[in-house]
């Protein structure tokens, strides 16, 4: 299989695990809402892991503005998955107020989505370099 397919396989597997990972956290099944965000983080980390393989078959830079904005914005992406990590464990605690958690989840969740699209952009705009 290419680094393009597995990617993109692992990129779907992250953002399904989320969905169903929102899907238990608002119903409060803590036990699937955790395997589910465990899930997420490891399909994530390897999603990355195989989109620096592929972003080494690309010129990229060809791509032009693209890819600041998406290196940009997958980076924060990236960190912003700390928010509900740590918000978490405090809403099961009753430290903090569910309402931050969700917020910050979303925000990864949305982050994720633009991540996502702005690299499909520069993939696209990009030149293969590498076959």
């Amino acid at each position: 299989m290419t680094p393009e397919v597995t990617f993109l396989g692992l990129l779907l597997t992250t953002v399904v695990m989320l969905v169903f990972a929102a899907w238990t956290g608002r119903r409060r099944r803590l036990r699937p809402h955790l395997v589910f965000v465990a899930g997420s983080l490891i399909a994530l980390a390897s999603a990355i892991y195989f989109a620096l393989q592929v972003g080494e078959r690309y010129d990229l830079e060809a791509a032009g503005v693209i890819t600041p904005v998406h290196l940009t914005i997958a980076r924060i992406a990236t960190v912003s998955y700390l928010g509900p990590l740590i918000t978490g464990p405090l809403v099961v605690w009753r430290r903090i107020p569910p309402r931050w958690h969700h917020r910050l989840a979303w925000t990864a969740f949305g982050l994720t989505v633009a991540a996502t699209v702005t690299g499909i952009w520069m993939l696209a705009l990009a030149e293969r370099i590498v076959d």
